[in-house]
């Protein structure tokens, strides 16, 4: 996937959620927490990092999954800096989701796992006229 992409998938994940009435506070933090995932993976891992993104929406959490090639990091070193000399999309992301979790897989892969609890919208009751 490359920096175009990133629009295509934020898109496939909002209409997913959408689609299943999730409210629209809880839609625009989870895409907006998975745009900030991909850009950092854009920005950060280099320009021949290949990345994965796959979304998993069941019962009442989303898990969006970000694997990328790149270098990684240490999110400790980011967390400590003002977000003014880097690290803002870190802060972001953990503000905007209720898991955030960063791991190196055994084939030096990096990965990053956002879960966010889903709240649904009632129905409409545009026909129902009691």
């Amino acid at each position: 996937m490359d920096v175009d992409s990133v629009p295509f998938v934020r898109g496939l994940c909002r209409q997913a959620l959408e689609h299943l009435r999730i409210e629209r506070a809880v839609v625009a933090e989870t895409t907006l927490a998975l745009t900030e995932a991909c850009a950092n993976v854009v920005e950060h891992a280099g320009a021949h990092a290949g990345y994965e993104v796959s979304v998993d929406i069941r019962d009442d959490v989303c898990r969006i999954t970000v694997v990328d090639d790149g270098s990684g990091f240490d999110p400790g070193d980011v967390a400590d800096r003002d977000p003014v000399e880097g690290g803002a999309g870190l802060t972001l992301m953990q503000a905007l989701v209720d898991r955030l979790d960063f791991r190196q897989d055994a084939d030096g892969r990096h990965r990053v796992v956002l879960e966010k609890r889903l709240s649904t919208r009632p129905p409409l009751r545009l026909l129902d006229r009691r």
